[in-house]
């Protein structure tokens, strides 16, 4: 039996998803993933709307509490999967993209998260949007940077969102009037 993560491609995660009874469907867990702090984002019920969740200390001597973390939340919350934020843009700092990929690669290896999907979804500027709104607000470096991390997974976890519902309600629209 497979004990690790798999890799789903992101509008294919959401499709199976929504191939199950609405009753047995689940939520994404949306995740900005830094150097010291794991942002983490969660969809509603019916996996329109992003809110902010939690950020979780990250050091490579705690990937096994962290895996029991996300344990907890895949019970709590009946995830589906994993929206990973990963940083497609070639201008932005490889060593970001290197850092997604060990995170993963070292959450997979626990085997405590066998089974469970992620997909990569483009993060593209989202912590720079959330710096522009927090600024102003002159807030301590420390709910500044718990704050930036939360949203950042928000705006991860709604760019998904909105895009594969906007894909799976145009794939429906067309299919439509051939039915009819």
């Amino acid at each position: 039996m497979e004990l690790q993560m798999k890799y789903v491609k992101p509008l294919r995660l959401f499709e199976q998803m929504l191939k199950r009874k609405v009753s047995k469907r689940g939520r994404f867990l949306g995740l900005d993933v830094g150097d010291k702090y794991v942002g983490l984002s969660i969809s509603d019920p019916k996996n329109k709307i992003a809110s902010p969740l939690s950020v979780l200390l990250r050091k490579k001597n705690t990937i096994d509490l962290m895996a029991e973390d996300f344990r907890s939340l895949i019970s709590e919350f009946n995830l589906e999967g994993f929206i990973v934020g990963y940083p497609f843009n070639r201008q932005q700092n490889a060593a970001d993209a290197v850092q997604v990929k060990l995170f993963i690669d070292d959450l997979s290896a626990t085997k405590k998260l066998e089974d469970m999907k992620y997909a990569y979804w483009n993060e593209g500027f989202t912590s720079k949007g959330v710096e522009l709104l927090l600024n102003p607000l002159d807030l301590h470096p420390v709910e500044y940077k718990t704050i930036l991390d939360k949203f950042a997974a928000v705006g991860i976890l709604q760019e998904y969102l909105d895009n594969a519902n906007r894909k799976v309600n145009l794939k429906a629209n067309v299919l439509r009037p051939i039915i009819n």
